[in-house]
């Protein structure tokens, strides 16, 4: 049975509307265990299911009861410390200077296919967008050497719609093959944007299509795979992208947005009435969350619940110079080449109390209400 008792810091949360059709939803049995998971964690989350702490102030005696978080990648209310601490010791693993900012995004014409397929086609969406980037980047018409990026997976549109695309951040320049020259763009831009489209969608579709001819993928009945390479290849794929700054830390604050967003967060829920949702998205034109929207309950849940990832699934990766096997050697060759010194994190290492403290320079044993005393925690059913 969920706990009634919760920390709650909006009037409507995503929450509220999961617990309300989590029974009918999980009766028809067509949710896969990860939803399942997700939305267990999520109803629980900062409720007295989870059980929590007392905080009791050592000066004034002022009481505060706090309920544990679920830690549920998918959870609206569980991102904020990871996305903050992730962003924070990115900053040593990134390298100085300017970066741009990539989308490669699929046609709406594969989503079933995908979204049965995720596992597969998800690393397919992060292999192939890299393998076309690194191979304009080699090209000595346009960059000339080794990029580096990082990318991160978003399946979502501002109206929850199921929408596969990969967000990455490059840096603007490279190591030379030789590895003795960091290499910045020749002119304004990284590399051509519509021959990046075009060689991404070849082998994006040549990689997909062997895996349809060889019986690699679980395919929908009512996906038609007759002629599906000249559909394909009749549509202009989205490669979008432009500069995020002059700096790193200005690309770091971009790509912050980013990392640990989930689909939607409480703060774009308006409302819920009588089986009715209503929420804020995205106006195209002006980039700001002033459009609304309103769904039957039910379908604003299972929206949602599309976008939950297969356990294990790595939705953040890193490749070329900033890949991980790379992060020692190559990374420390090209800040000697770029002329700057490595960021050392503060926070590395630190718990989540400890960063937070740091990073915010609020102390959060600090007694709100005396401003004096340290609050000291004690379990729920502490007598305390």
């Amino acid at each position: 049975m969920m706990g009634t008792r919760e920390n709650k810091r909006q009037p409507v949360e995503l929450a509220d509307i999961i617990r309300e059709y989590s029974p009918s939803l999980k009766a028809n049995r067509k949710l896969c265990p990860e939803q399942h998971k997700a939305i267990d964690d999520m109803t629980a989350c900062r409720t007295s299911e989870l059980k929590g702490h007392l905080s009791v102030c050592d000066n004034c005696g002022h009481r505060e009861q706090s309920y544990n978080s679920c830690r549920n990648r998918h959870c609206n209310k569980c991102q904020y410390m990871k996305q903050t601490i992730w962003v924070e010791n990115l900053k040593g693993r990134l390298l100085p200077g300017k970066y741009f900012h990539l989308v490669f995004t699929l046609p709406a014409c594969l989503n079933r296919l995908i979204y049965r397929n995720q596992q597969v086609c998800y690393s397919l969406l992060f292999q192939k967008a890299w393998s076309a980037l690194q191979s304009l980047c080699a090209n000595p018409r346009f960059l000339g050497a080794q990029p580096g990026a990082v990318a991160v997976l978003h399946t979502w549109s501002s109206t929850l719609v199921y929408h596969p695309h990969v967000h990455m951040l490059v840096p603007a320049g490279g190591l030379s093959d030789d590895g003795m020259e960091w290499i910045r763009p020749k002119k304004n831009f990284l590399v051509p944007v519509k021959v990046l489209s075009k060689i991404f969608r070849a082998r994006f579709c040549e990689s997909l299509l062997n895996l349809l001819q060889t019986g690699s993928l679980d395919v929908p009945k009512e996906f038609n795979t007759e002629g599906l390479k000249q559909k394909l290849y009749a549509k202009d794929w989205v490669v979008y992208a432009k500069k995020t700054g002059k700096t790193a830390d200005r690309a770091l604050e971009y790509l912050g947005r980013y990392t640990h967003r989930v689909a939607i967060s409480n703060q774009r829920i308006e409302s819920f009435e009588q089986g009715t949702v209503r929420f804020r998205y995205k106006d195209s034109k002006t980039g700001h969350y002033n459009r609304e929207m309103t769904l039957d309950g039910e379908t604003f849940v299972k929206r949602f619940l599309l976008h939950v990832l297969p356990t294990g699934f790595y939705k953040i990766r890193y490749f070329g110079v900033l890949a991980s096997a790379n992060a020692t050697a190559k990374k420390e060759q090209c800040l000697a080449l770029i002329g700057k010194g490595q960021y050392l994190s503060p926070v590395e290492g630190l718990n989540a109390y400890e960063a937070f403290r740091i990073l915010t320079g609020v102390n959060p044993w600090l007694c709100k209400q005396c401003r004096k005393g340290i609050l000291k925690a004690y379990p729920i059913n502490d007598s305390a």
